[in-house]
């Protein structure tokens, strides 16, 4: 059995703060992936949410492209994970306090997403919007 990689980052700020970024759609279309959009119409386990992945000089994408997920676990503070159709755990975030707060992401090739998140909880200009 291979082990499960994941991305992290610790963050200087407060559990609140970190859980609302990740779980508030309105903020989450601020940093993940920016101007990219969010809704989550139900914060419950097993609610539907989509995810619009929008063009921009990274994705190479021509034209938006929506995703359907499904909530599959909600523990305050602590873990807030999505599915999709043909991916369990297609996106986990789990929290740990540290000096400061660590968040796990589900796996490698978020580390850019993860830096925009330390950015916004702490208040600064996130790395993806200075290119």
């Amino acid at each position: 059995m291979c082990a499960v990689k994941e991305s992290s980052v610790l963050i200087d700020g407060d559990m609140r703060k970190v859980w609302n970024a990740i779980t508030d759609p309105l903020k989450l279309t601020q940093w993940f992936v920016p101007d990219s959009t969010w809704e989550i119409p139900c914060f419950e386990v097993g609610e539907k949410v989509t995810f619009t992945l929008m063009p921009n000089a990274h994705d190479g994408l021509e034209e938006k492209e929506p995703m359907s997920l499904t909530i599959e676990n909600i523990i305050p503070f602590m873990e807030f994970s999505l599915s999709a159709d043909s991916q369990p755990k297609f996106l986990s975030f789990r929290l740990k306090e540290e000096k400061g707060i660590r968040v796990f992401m589900s796996s490698e090739g978020y580390n850019e997403s993860l830096e925009n998140l330390k950015a916004f909880v702490e208040g600064k200009e996130l790395p993806a919007l200075r290119k």
